[in-house]
């Protein structure tokens, strides 16, 4: 059930206040009476008002100077003011300062209450609005994102530094590590929280789409564009727009790109009228740009534009100590939203979620916990309620231990086991190039092959 809104009379004739007071009671708010201008502004520092209607001309304090005593201290009220001395100069006034409407003596009660009933309404909308962008800051708040290691205490640090800025930023970071979540804090803490956020996956557009949706295009500009389209820029304007996965930007794009960045303007597909732009950009990416600029297939000087300020995000297995924070916080999360007891987790079990390589990152551990919430009957995770690939890949580094027994310890299986394992961590991390992967071990390629055919692993 919605909460009644509150209105306030303030009226200095008694029988004109009691007259009103009676006659504008109604089931969607509740009305109360004040005598002169002082006692109505004491009511308002006790009581909330979502409406005021006053006289416009009172005995102790003009109309115009409570409404800028009420937009000082409560901007979203709605205030509404009576005066029997019409003028257009006394309107525009009330107007500029902030009232909502203005009606004249004689009252027209039907009238006065079609007033009310739409500033009812434009409070309403007001304050969900309001509530909907409160939401959004706390959700994107520096807090909800999850981290504290040196790593993400960087990352915390480079944030809180240029959310008062309007430059361009760079996210560099692996998939699955956080960037469009890094991008909507920035937005949602910064000046142009109330401006749009406008967010496009560069590489999820197929290229023959992709400028129309960025840029936007005019009716008859090309088969199919049978009428005018607002671009992903021009919708972002006063706000900021998020380009992800820019690596994947097609060359003759990265030209048009630059463009708009160096002019803050744009022009649509099919138009050669330029449209004013005041957007920030944020970009993102989980390529090696800079190797991207040497291969030719990035623009430097649209590296360097869209490179203002760099903010890396380090892969989860780079910050394993943050993953009990992650891990207690997404079981929260998953807990609540189904509905279920908190849950816990044994140590055995945490020890294998820390020692997997996460190579989807937050991402992925995210979705393991809810998967794991969802499907564990009990209260209490174990290791054998982990995915298989995580709790196999714990039980091959038990196996793999080096630890000599009195019962002996399997020597050449060991060894065998944690070559194999280095060589599968650091094929993780050069995403599969065996050179780079070699480099990292200090072997050359072709010993790197031999062992991992003498391994079993693939050639």
């Amino acid at each position: 059930m919605k909460e009644r809104v509150k209105i306030l009379l303030i009226e200095d004739e008694r029988p004109s206040r009691e007259a009103l007071l009676l006659l504008l009671q109604g089931n969607s708010f509740t009305i109360k009476g004040s005598g002169s201008g002082a006692e109505g502004l004491k009511l308002m520092m006790n009581e909330r008002f979502d409406i005021v209607i006053t006289d416009l001309f009172l005995p102790d304090i003009s109309g115009i100077d409570i409404l800028k005593k009420i937009k000082d201290t409560s901007p979203h009220t709605e205030v509404i003011l009576i005066t029997g001395h019409a003028s257009a100069e006394t309107a525009v006034k009330a107007m500029k300062e902030g009232a909502y409407d203005y009606i004249t003596k004689p009252l027209n009660i039907d009238e006065l209450r079609i007033i009310i009933d739409k500033a009812v309404e434009k409070h309403r909308l007001v304050n969900e609005n309001v509530y909907l962008k409160e939401q959004l800051r706390d959700r994107y708040e520096f807090a909800n994102i999850i981290g504290s290691s040196e790593a993400m205490q960087q990352v915390f640090s480079r944030m809180k530094k240029i959310i008062k800025t309007d430059s361009t930023v760079l996210i560099l970071g692996e998939s699955g590590t956080g960037k469009e979540l890094v991008a909507k804090a920035v937005h949602f803490n910064g000046a142009r929280r109330d401006k749009p956020f406008i967010a496009i996956n560069c590489s999820a557009i197929p290229e023959n789409l992709l400028e129309s949706e960025l840029f936007g295009h005019t009716r008859g500009s090309f088969t199919g564009a049978i009428k005018d389209k607002v671009g992903k820029f021009e919708a972002a304007n006063h706000g900021t727009i998020f380009l992800d996965e820019i690596g994947t930007l097609p060359m003759h794009l990265q030209t048009k790109l630059l463009r708009v960045l160096q002019e803050q303007e744009v022009e649509k597909v099919g138009s050669n009228k330029p449209i004013k732009l005041d957007a920030r950009v944020i970009s993102a990416t989980n390529v090696d740009l800079e190797q991207e600029v040497k291969r030719g297939t990035f623009r430097e000087d649209l590296y360097y534009r869209l490179n203002v300020i760099p903010i890396n995000i380090p892969p989860l297995r780079e910050r394993t100590e943050d993953i009990f924070l992650l891990v207690r916080h997404f079981l929260e999360k998953n807990c609540r939203e189904m509905k279920r007891p908190a849950m816990s987790i044994d140590k055995e079990a945490y020890e294998a979620l820390e020692f997997y390589q996460w190579p989807g990152n937050v991402r992925e551990l995210e979705n393991v916990i809810e998967r794991i919430v969802a499907l564990t009957e009990g209260d209490h995770i174990s290791l054998n309620d982990l995915p298989p690939n995580i709790a196999r890949a714990y039980g091959e580094q038990e196996r793999a231990s080096t630890k000599v027994t009195e019962d002996g310890i399997d020597m050449a299986k060991t060894v065998n086991d944690i070559e194999r394992k280095m060589i599968s961590d650091a094929l993780l991390l050069s995403k599969g190039v065996k050179a780079r992967a070699a480099n990292m071990l200090k072997l050359n390629r072709t010993t790197l092959v031999e062992k991992m055919k003498r391994l079993g692993m693939e050639g």
